[in-house]
């Protein structure tokens, strides 16, 4: 079939797919681009404009993210970098021609897992001391359950029928379900400790040479703020063996430290609370499963951070291992081994920082550190940010 690029005229209708002369595209695979218009609405316009195909181009914000979706004519949706090399085709050649060939559902994709351009990335503005996201889990291209039936031919009736869908939707509900179960499993684990088995055991990808990459930057590998402690891993976050605890009352000292009285107050529900009276810690003291810092790039400069892990598992002695160091600083342990002789014992152990003085300001530095006995492995990332 004859392949046409409306968009070749720069104009944003024809980029976009929204206005078509049907004399262009009869019975033609039209190239659209990723804009304005959702990608369903393109194919309407394209089938009504007489095309017999329709191929999605991302443009560079969307990457390498493809969506699969219902769509009203056979259709195909491709990369920003295969969508550079199908222009260039159609521009250098005269009579340009492509198929659309369905092969049944492909197995073996790669690379996976793998972060979307839109997932809800880091660092916070306001707090920048706790690395966020916390992790990623599923949430493209997932079939689930859809109230309305969907496709070319919808019909008017409430059968329920299924849907791909995308999006902050479909990646909680996988998490929603991994802490139902981790909870159902053990009762007596605080949200912390559900949220800290879950940070702590996640894939990260199959080594440091082939880590999770990220679909907005080119196949390179996710930093910290697009893919968090990594990507959840629920038969891991059952046994996760060490877990670092938070009771809601040690909230209080964080809190203190970016709010006024009236507004900690307000959060918590606490009316005997006063700011000015408590010691207040920053962000990175609190004992959170992932540790996020800020410092100076003057060498020298130094700041410890304690932690305290809660044992989940059997009896057993953990090593620490800082398996990578953040470029810009030094990290040494007040102590390399704990030992744990009880279900529930907790065990603290402190980090110093110390900058090398071979960072930049708004250098962004990343490492991490495991603690690991002969049966588990807790992992926490060690983002850095300079300044």
């Amino acid at each position: 079939m004859e392949l046409v690029f409306p968009g070749a005229s720069g104009s944003e209708p024809d980029l976009q797919c929204s206005s078509l002369n049907p004399a262009d595209v009869q019975g033609k695979i039209v190239l659209c681009v990723v804009a304005g218009l959702g990608n369903i609405d393109k194919g309407e316009r394209v089938i009504a404009a007489g095309g017999g195909g329709m191929i999605i181009m991302n443009n560079v914000q969307h990457g390498f993210t493809t969506l699969a979706e219902p769509h009203v004519l056979p259709a195909s949706h491709i990369s920003y970098v295969d969508a550079q090399k199908l222009v260039a085709y159609v521009q250098t050649t005269g009579q340009p021609k492509a198929s659309i060939i369905f092969k049944g559902t492909q197995f073996g994709a790669s690379p996976v897992p793998s972060v979307a351009y839109f997932s809800g990335r880091g660092p916070s503005y306001y707090n920048g001391g706790i690395i966020k996201p916390d992790i990623i889990a599923p949430g493209v291209n997932i079939l689930a359950a859809w109230p309305a039936q969907v496709g070319p031919n919808p019909t008017d009736d409430t059968t329920s029928t299924f849907n791909f869908n995308s999006g902050t939707s479909m990646a909680t509900p996988h998490v929603s379900g991994i802490v139902a179960d981790l909870k159902k499993n053990h009762l007596d684990w605080s949200p912390a400790m559900i949220k800290s088995a879950i940070m702590t055991t996640t894939y990260v990808g199959k080594d440091d040479n082939n880590p999770i990459v990220d679909d907005a930057f080119s196949y390179q590998p996710a930093s910290y703020f697009a893919m968090g402690a990594g990507h959840v891993n629920p038969e891991r976050a059952n046994d996760p063996g060490l877990v670092y605890d938070i009771e809601p009352l040690d909230y209080i000292p964080y809190l203190c430290g970016m709010y006024p009285t009236n507004i900690v107050k307000i959060i918590v529900r606490k009316q005997w609370i006063d700011c000015d009276m408590i010691q207040s810690i920053t962000a990175a003291e609190l004992n959170y499963p992932s540790i996020g810092m800020r410092m100076p790039i003057t060498k020298g400069s130094t700041f410890v951070i304690t932690r305290t892990l809660t044992n989940v598992g059997p009896t057993e002695v953990y090593a620490l291992d800082i398996k990578k160091m953040p470029e810009g600083v030094d990290i040494r342990a007040d102590t390399y081994s704990l030992s744990f002789s009880a279900l529930h014992k907790k065990q603290s152990f402190r980090l110093q920082f110390t900058s090398t003085g071979n960072a930049q300001s708004g250098q962004v530095s990343e490492g991490y550190l495991i603690w690991s006995s002969t049966t588990h492995v807790v992992r926490s990332p060690i983002s850095v940010i300079y300044y």
